[in-house]
């Protein structure tokens, strides 16, 4: 986390997967102490420097400690003058325009208060403004933080106020219409839910039309199957496109929901479900060495030359360069404000003689985080602006522009029927996330998982460039996986 000089680094991977720098260095320097600084993928995803080092055991417990006197300090003043709350995000551009448009309006309607949103551009500018905050006694109320797998682990830290907590002082109306399946990852063994999951994001299938009607391919029949797809993507490149399939999120894709999709564990103890700790990988099994087999005979038959950790690929998919791209439903940002083209979405591709009908995907993505310490006055303001991005006409608004799954059902009865008619599938996709989770598809709970997704992704990259065969890949991303799961966090 920390280099030898003590300054803070980002890490590749902090917006999707991990509790990420955000929670290490502004939650941690609150008075978390305990928490571990974790990175992370999804939900949701700016580029960010890749993987941190260190810091010392007595820095960090020095560090922590005076955080923690600083965090006590500004929980005990109390607050005076006009109230701003303070949302930081770390939004791409086309979702925080939109963000910035939805406050905006929050702001015009004079609720007695005003909400400033900060947009960070990088992790080590959230960082060191995140630290000063903290130390002027300005924390701010709500942050945006990525899903790691643990949500209990970043609920138990001192700086967090939990979501089920604060709407218990002050009921909202539309609680009662928060989606179970769209919540789930923000929700504790209890059912309550911890975080506002703002940017829920699921893996999709998306498709270039003009591109399939080009190649003879029917753009009303996206393939339901990998081997269908298989069929699609050397009609594609035979009738000139260079790059028929790309993929964004690869371990999320192409490991965690092959699972899901199947309904198949992918750990132990019921996915973590049953307590993390002892659970282990399952993502070598006969399944996920098939399927990767199958992904490296269409990387040497280049029908798949674009893969990323992150969400570089999504790009490629915009321009109109790839194809076809796998990726989170949070693209649509991205793709509704650079694409020329007529594209469709679909759900990700599964394996007949695996099951016989497709399930549901694991939920990913980020959420706001509520954080404490703040006086009652800000508490009360806070869960009058969460009422408001819970509304069925700014949820709605909110799903439709960026992609993320509508947070409550009413936002999903809300959205525009000519949305869903000009994205052929999203609402086949959005409406599929209703239906009750299957055993396998409730979403999961590992220790240390930041760690875990780096080194599946580590091990996929050595599968991509022939480094080693499918199998030893995945067999190793098990093995390393365990030692680190199993590690103290």
């Amino acid at each position: 986390m920390f280099s030898e000089n003590g300054s803070m680094q980002p890490t590749e991977r902090w917006l999707k997967w991990g509790v990420s720098v955000l929670a290490a260095g502004v939650l941690a320097v609150s008075g978390l102490g305990a928490a571990t600084a974790q990175n992370a993928k999804k939900s949701n995803a700016k580029p960010a420097a890749k993987a941190a080092a260190k810091k010392p055991a007595s820095t960090a417990k020095k560090a922590a400690a005076g955080a923690a006197g600083a965090a006590a300090a500004g929980a005990a003043a109390a607050h005076s003058g006009p109230i701003e709350l303070q949302v930081w995000h770390t939004l791409n551009p086309q979702q925080a325009a939109e963000f910035d448009t939805l406050v905006q309006r929050f702001n015009e309607q004079q609720h007695g208060f005003t909400v400033k949103v900060t947009g960070k551009p990088s992790a080590e500018a959230l960082i060191e403004d995140g630290i000063a905050a903290v130390r002027a006694k300005r924390a701010p109320h709500l942050v945006e933080l990525p899903d790691n797998r643990s949500p209990e682990f970043i609920a138990r830290q001192g700086a967090i106020l939990p979501m089920y907590e604060l709407l218990a002082k002050y009921p909202i109306k539309d609680l009662r219409w928060f989606l179970p399946q769209t919540t789930s990852t923000m929700r504790d063994a209890k059912g309550r839910l911890l975080a506002l999951p703002w940017m829920a994001d699921i893996p999709i299938y998306l498709y270039n039309r003009d591109l399939y009607r080009r190649a003879g391919l029917n753009p009303d029949a996206p393939p339901r199957t990998w081997r269908e797809m298989q069929a699609h993507l050397i009609a594609l490149l035979q009738n000139g496109v260079s790059c028929p399939y790309a993929t964004s999120w690869q371990t999320w894709v192409h490991v965690e929901n092959l699972s899901a999709m199947h309904n198949t564990a992918y750990a132990t103890r019921n996915n973590g479900l049953d307590g993390s700790n002892g659970a282990q990988l399952l993502a070598n099994d006969l399944l996920h060495v098939r399927h990767l087999a199958l992904m490296m005979s269409w990387v040497r038959s280049h029908l798949f030359p674009v893969r990323s950790d992150r969400d570089q690929a999504d790009a490629s998919f915009a321009s109109g360069e790839c194809a076809v791209l796998t990726s989170g439903s949070s693209a649509l940002s991205l793709v509704q404000s650079k694409a020329n083209f007529s594209y469709g979405v679909a759900p990700l591709p599964y394996y007949e003689e695996e099951a016989t009908h497709p399930s549901t995907p694991f939920v990913g993505g980020s959420a706001f985080w509520a954080l404490g310490g703040h006086s009652t006055a800000e508490q009360k303001a806070l869960a009058t602006f969460i009422a408001y991005l819970a509304s069925p006409v700014v949820a709605s608004e909110w799903h439709q522009k960026t992609g993320f799954l509508p947070l409550t059902e009413a936002a999903y009865r809300a959205s525009d029927v000519s949305f869903y008619k000009n994205i052929p599938g999203a609402e086949a996709v959005v409406r599929a996330m209703a239906n009750p989770p299957a055993k396998f598809t409730r979403g999961f709970r590992l220790n240390n998982y930041d760690r875990v997704s780096e080194i599946i992704d580590s091990e996929l990259n050595a599968v991509w460039n022939g480094v080693k065969p499918p199998k030893q890949g995945l067999d190793d991303a098990v093995a390393r996986s365990s030692a680190v799961m199993s590690a103290k966090r």
